[in-house]
């Protein structure tokens, strides 16, 4: 299974390794960092990295890659999301999963990786059994254990981990009940210069904080729920209740986690919340071009679009970019060549505009094709889907849960061609 996994930064320096069979060389990474180089952005690394001896499956968190070494044949998707799993833990342990946190944090790092993974094989990915055996660092339990030599490790075996609900652990009280899910959606589509969508696809997720006493039962209906594709649940799920009725019928972890994913593939069900006119000119005489790019809402059901931001990677003849944005403001990096357009809360009455010249090297050729737009945004309470929540009850027990549901909608990889 897993031999080994590598930490690597932005920069391409490898922080922190761990080995569980046998040590294999840091040197098997230059494979990986070969293909880092001709990827312009570094999520378009490929996942899966085939070597004379192993395979190399990454994944891309918050500025970090997790890369682990495979000697034998494994559904890859099962390595990535044992991945995932090791940067959510993190993210759940430390508040936030980045290079400073896990150095500071590396004895804990270490227990944890010991604990998730056992001669390879996941053994315990729940974030609640991990707590219990190990026990997540605070300031008053770092200087009795620097002052003692003890560790995080705790001496008893986790209950969750025993029972045949082990995603929770027993005894749960809260003064405060409260189960509150966020809906956030992902769009990724391609839109051609005309305006006109090539592609367009919906990932969603439901992101669940559940801090309820005793052992719940809950169960969450859709007012719409035969748009969905593609459904992954939290093994918590009663896969066969969804099956028949469509309704998530699930006793809870506790804390925070990852309830469901879907996908919405169907093109007429994707809205396209703003649309972009656009030219950009670059012309054979003169060393010289023409860009002007004006956004505006379309369909975004009355919500305010908000962090529009334009992401262009220009040609390597562009030397400079000479400006005017009506709102927000630019910025052009001469080295990396990519000009990006904060525009911030797109105003409906006055539309944004970005227009200027482009000077390129003088008796340079013209460029062969045109650079593309990437389109970030955000928009609060608002599942483009149209996927909303329409009630949520409780079972097996007797008081009464605040709840609550929030919806955002953000830009996957959305792309405009010129």
């Amino acid at each position: 299974m897993i031999h080994s996994l590598f930490l690597i930064n932005h920069s391409g320096d490898i922080f922190l390794e761990k080995h569980w069979k046998s040590v294999i060389s840091r040197s098997v990474c230059d494979y990986f960092f070969e293909v880092k180089e001709k990827a312009v952005d570094p999520e378009n690394v490929p996942p899966v990295l085939q070597t004379p001896h192993h395979y190399l499956i990454s994944i891309y968190r918050g500025k970090l890659f997790f890369l682990s070494v495979v000697q034998t044949e494994v559904p890859p998707l099962f390595v990535i999301e044992f991945l995932h799993r090791v940067a959510d833990t993190f993210q759940d342990y430390f508040g936030e999963c980045s290079e400073g946190v896990i150095k500071d944090n590396l004895v804990t790092v270490y227990e944890l990786l010991e604990e998730m993974l056992d001669n390879g094989f996941p053994l315990a990915t729940e974030s609640n059994v991990l707590k219990e055996m190990i026990r997540p660092p605070n300031i008053l339990r770092s200087v009795v254990n620097t002052l003692t030599g003890g560790s995080n490790v705790g001496d008893t075996l986790p209950t969750g981990q025993l029972s045949n609900v082990p995603w929770r652990r027993a005894g749960v009280k809260y003064t405060n009940n409260e189960a509150y899910f966020d809906i956030i959606e992902e769009i990724d589509a391609i839109l051609d210069k005309s305006g006109t969508t090539v592609f367009a696809e919906i990932q969603g997720v439901v992101e669940a904080c559940v801090r309820l006493t005793g052992m719940p039962d809950l169960t969450l209906s859709f007012m719409n729920p035969r748009l969905l594709d593609d459904v992954s649940f939290h093994p918590c799920v009663r896969f066969k209740r969804w099956e028949s009725e469509r309704v998530l019928s699930f006793i809870p972890p506790d804390g925070n986690f990852t309830l469901m994913t879907y996908h919405v593939s169907s093109q007429n069900l994707v809205a396209i919340p703003v649309y972009v006119k656009q030219s950009i000119n670059f012309f054979e005489t003169g060393s010289c071009g023409r860009l002007e790019i004006t956004i505006g809402p379309k369909q975004n059901m009355g919500k305010t679009v908000e962090g529009l931001m334009v992401t262009i990677h220009m040609p390597k003849v562009v030397l400079s970019a000479n400006l005017t944005a009506t709102q927000g403001n630019y910025t052009y990096d001469l080295t990396t060549k990519v000009l990006v357009w904060d525009i911030g809360k797109l105003n409906p009455q006055k539309l944004p505009n970005l227009r200027g010249s482009l000077s390129m090297q003088a008796g340079a050729p013209k460029p062969e094709e045109n650079p593309s737009l990437n389109i970030d945004l955000k928009i609060q309470q608002l599942a483009i889907s149209g996927l909303k929540v329409s009630r949520l009850d409780m079972y097996g027990e007797k008081y009464k849960p605040f709840k609550g549901v929030k919806y955002l909608t953000k830009a996957g990889k959305f792309q405009v061609r010129t």
